[in-house]
């Protein structure tokens, strides 16, 4: 289900994406913002270390010692890049800005040290700090934003480039095709130089199609989890990552086989109340009951596996394992009524409900057709549930338990009280039945 949806998100548009996923994406692009700076602080201040500890083979007469100025440069613009990036306030423009500063320092940088030490302008070109171009290309791929990576790529060749004119146009360098000339002397190989240039593209080429790749992938994770957590709230949990998690995708008439405590619920006077109230006040009444009987099932393992109306089906060990399903289930039941012997709903109504709770095996599963299907509980253990709640009408209480129930619960765990036995419809034997006052262990 899940996984034929996410094949048809992978043409999609970012302005056409559901605002909650766009919302999703920005916030792993801003986080991948703030790990860009770290990484950058990182580079810098291993150029720093390194300077320092590098020995310095430049002369003692040189005025100018540039390196420590573009590096302090950088270092302030990669700090002040950071605070923004934790601070959420990095546009479009001034990450495009940041690409250009970023590969504008590392440029001059190189550009220096044949000032520094005091070098013919060639003598830069074969310094390894280029290497640390791909660093910065790389980087912008954390973004998930293949235009960045381009950016980064497109002004790192042609910066390159201007490094390579800038030799070129120095009356003394000499242009050469002998390669071991090349390589011993301070003369220049154009073919070498362009074969950086060369390289820079093709890496930045490879990336920026990875990356167009991986954000579909973005896109399809975000909206497959954003999916999920909606149809969590339609289905249990735990069918949402078994169709997740599932091999051969989820159909019709799946299900386990387990032992299961059953709780149903049912408003006393339902039907009377439906008369008194507007259609809006009867279903913001409803929504409110249901949010307050809801949270103690769930708060003991319970899941709901259906809404009936006023009525309220849930399972306990089903699909959720819970060894001590039975006396969970009373717990959720006695908890139920004291929260609404204590609060009211809608405009100051008071609610009661009836609760019957069975245990037996049943199996858990989806039901429907092969295009909608939905999860619930089946067997006769759950037809004996809602049976046990009606007999509270007859005597008079509020919480009726099965004598299964009763036993895997542990009768001195909670004040029960026997009924009796009854023939509960639907059943040709007799059946002992308890109530319980109060919740305690």
């Amino acid at each position: 289900m899940l996984k034929n949806l996410t094949i048809k998100l992978a043409p999609w548009r970012h302005h056409q994406l559901p605002d909650r996923v766009r919302t999703a994406i920005q916030r792993q692009q801003a986080l991948s913002e703030v790990i860009i700076g770290w990484i950058q602080l990182t580079v810098v201040v291993t150029f720093c270390v390194l300077y320092t500890i590098a020995p310095k083979t430049f002369s003692e007469d040189a005025a100018f010692e540039p390196v420590p100025w573009v590096l302090g440069c950088y270092l302030a613009f990669t700090i002040l890049r950071l605070v923004l990036a934790h601070r959420g306030h990095l546009p479009d423009w001034f990450l495009y800005v940041s690409v250009v500063i970023d590969m504008m320092l590392l440029m001059v940088l190189i550009w220096s040290f044949h000032l520094q030490y005091e070098q013919p302008p060639s003598f830069y070109l074969k310094a390894p700090t280029l290497l640390y171009v791909f660093i910065f290309i790389a980087l912008r791929a954390l973004r998930f934003e293949a235009r960045f990576v381009l950016a980064a790529g497109a002004t790192a060749a042609v910066g390159w480039l201007l490094m390579v004119w800038y030799v070129t146009t120095n009356d003394s360098m000499e242009i050469t095709r002998d390669y071991v000339k090349y390589m011993t002397s301070n003369s220049v190989l154009l073919g070498a130089e362009f074969d950086k240039i060369i390289t820079i593209l093709m890496v930045t080429l490879i990336l920026g199609i990875a990356l167009f790749r991986a954000r579909n992938l973005l896109i399809e994770s975000v909206v497959e989890s954003a999916t999920a957590r909606e149809l969590s709230r339609f289905v249990p949990s735990e069918v949402v990552r078994q169709v997740q998690t599932s091999a051969d995708g989820v159909t019709a008439g799946q299900g386990e086989l387990r032992e299961t405590t059953i709780l149903f619920t049912d408003v006393e006077g339902f039907t009377s109340l439906s008369e008194k109230l507007s259609p809006t006040d009867l279903i913001k009444t409803l929504n409110e009951y249901f949010t307050a009987v809801v949270e103690p099932i769930e708060r003991y393992g319970g899941v709901v596996t259906q809404f009936q109306g006023d009525a309220i089906l849930a399972s306990f060990n089903q699909p959720r394992i819970d060894e001590d399903h039975a006396a969970n289930a009373v717990r959720a039941a006695t908890d139920i009524q004291q929260v609404l012997a204590e609060q009211t709903f809608g405009d100051g109504l008071r609610l009661r409900c009836r609760i019957g709770i069975n245990s037996g095996v049943v199996v858990g599963g989806l039901v429907g057709t092969k295009d909608r299907l939905g999860y619930t509980v089946h067997g006769d253990d759950v037809n004996v549930a809602a049976r046990l709640e009606q007999l509270n009408k007859e005597y008079g209480t509020s919480i009726i338990i099965s004598a299964s129930t009763y036993k895997l619960a542990g009768p001195d765990r909670f004040p029960f009280k026997k009924i009796g036995e009854v023939q509960i419809r639907g059943r040709h034997s007799d059946t002992t039945i308890y109530t319980v006052r109060e919740n305690q262990d």
